[in-house]
């Protein structure tokens, strides 16, 4: 039986740091038939962050009221009071669209959403060259406290144990590179390569 486009998704996940919105943004501009599922959170925006383009930012009284009305695909609670996780309501618009939804998660979000959606997903994860580069990348990003830094990192290396739960990983330590085997492997699950 051939897969319907309207049934297949997408899936990137990555620690905090490992350039997996970088990637993300190259497939989105790579004329594939992809649309970013907006992820809902109930963190704060970063910088320039808009309600709706980068995250549907949700009080957590009312994430909480969302996850009891059964209104999320999937979610999680990363932190203590603090979720994150992908709205039916979303994948509902893009499917509509016609195109495939794109998930942009952390690496729990990305094993919860392969669980979902079986041998219709295709979940890569992005990994960082190392521990140590990752945490360069958190401190010149300049978005985070030490001491948050230092937790995102410490979660990373537990995180780094769970690749093997993804369908490809590819190691971000050269950016031209990852993008053209990010490039690839996509358009041979679309079936565009």
């Amino acid at each position: 039986m051939k897969r319907s486009h309207r049934k297949r998704v997408l899936i990137v996940s990555a620690p905090s740091g490992a350039g997996k919105s970088t990637l993300v943004n190259h497939l989105l501009t790579s004329g594939f038939p992809l649309a970013f599922s907006v992820s809902a959170t109930s963190r704060r925006p970063r910088g320039d962050e808009v309600d709706g383009r980068e995250y549907y930012f949700i009080k957590s009284d009312e994430f909480r009221e969302k996850i009891k009305a059964g209104d999320f695909v999937e979610w999680e609670e990363v932190y203590e009071d603090l979720y994150y996780g992908t709205l039916k309501s979303e994948v509902d618009r893009i499917t509509k669209l016609g195109k495939i939804p794109l998930f942009d998660v952390d690496v729990k979000g990305g094993i919860s959403l392969k669980k979902i959606f079986g041998n219709d997903a295709l979940a890569i994860f992005i990994m960082p060259p190392s521990v140590g580069e990752l945490k360069t990348r958190l401190i010149r990003r300049g978005t985070d406290s030490i001491d948050d830094i230092n937790m995102r990192v410490e979660k990373a290396s537990s995180e780094i144990l769970l690749a093997d739960r993804f369908d490809k990983v590819i190691i971000n330590n050269d950016l031209d590179r990852a993008c053209s085997e990010i490039e690839t492997v996509v358009g041979t699950f679309i079936g565009k390569r």
